[in-house]
């Protein structure tokens, strides 16, 4: 795949390349890059073709100028969903994934285009119609400040100037992305939710995750691993299983609750 949005860290092989193999989008959360999700992308091979999104501005991409907007993101990924893949798919987003793979598949819906089979919403509450208190950074010293609460970058890297100011361009922008969105209001979609969330997450709520529920006419789940924002680093076996019981039609899992749309 030729695609300057999409990477693949898990060649298919032998009979994992058949169509009938599971095809997962994943959209990284803020600051974040496809590499993010190299040990789920392993974790699911061979049974699942994961292709992770690469937003401009970070890794093979950081010469490009970083995009600052929810709806210009998805519009961006919209086409180059539409262009790039073939039969049944679909989107796991993480923090600012989840908003960003919510957008997309509202867009691919809107122009009548096929779209995701699922959707894994990952540590982010439901939208509102204005901005979370948690996503409003005035200052580079606001954002370091919510990145070090979170726990999504390596304190070294913070910590080293050199490094820091490689990543802050990319962190910048998605903080202004995911600060300045709102829902725009319009139809739920008709897509089946799966809702992932950390059991002490500090800036989500289990309810708040729940509240996706309102989102989609056809099902939620809700899973919750213990741990934080990124309960993720530790609980890769217990997620592997619940996206592929999930794509195979055999969830929810046991510590799944259902939820009625």
């Amino acid at each position: 795949m030729g695609s300057e949005w999409l990477r693949r860290f898990a060649s298919p092989e032998g009979n994992s390349a058949s169509a009938s193999r599971a095809t997962l989008v994943c959209f990284p959360h803020a600051g974040g890059a496809a590499s993010t999700y190299v040990p789920l992308s392993r974790g699911l091979a061979p049974d699942v073709d994961v292709l992770a999104v690469q937003y401009p501005g970070r890794q093979d991409r950081r010469r490009e100028q970083a995009i600052a907007d929810i709806g210009e993101l998805a519009d961006a990924l919209a086409a180059e969903v539409r262009s790039e893949l073939r039969g049944t798919y679909a989107f796991f987003g993480h923090s600012m994934g989840a908003l960003l793979a919510y957008e997309t598949a509202r867009r691919l819906r809107d122009r009548h285009v096929a779209g995701p089979t699922r959707l894994f919403l990952s540590g982010r509450g439901a939208p509102t119609l204005g901005p979370s208190p948690h996503d409003r950074m005035s200052t580079d010293a606001d954002v370091l400040a919510a990145v070090r609460r979170l726990g999504g970058t390596t304190p070294a890297v913070l910590d080293d100037p050199e490094l820091r100011e490689m990543v802050m361009p990319a962190l910048r922008a998605d903080y202004r992305a995911i600060g300045t969105y709102a829902w725009r209001q319009g139809d739920p979609l008709d897509v089946p939710f799966s809702v992932f969330v950390g059991d002490s997450d500090p800036v989500v709520t289990v309810d708040q995750a729940s509240a996706w529920r309102d989102f989609t006419t056809a099902t939620t789940t809700v899973d919750v691993f213990p741990g934080g924002h990124f309960y993720l680093d530790g609980q890769l076996p217990a997620i592997v299983k619940a996206v592929a019981d999930d794509l195979a039609g055999t969830g929810p899992s046991s510590a799944s609750a259902l939820l009625a749309p």
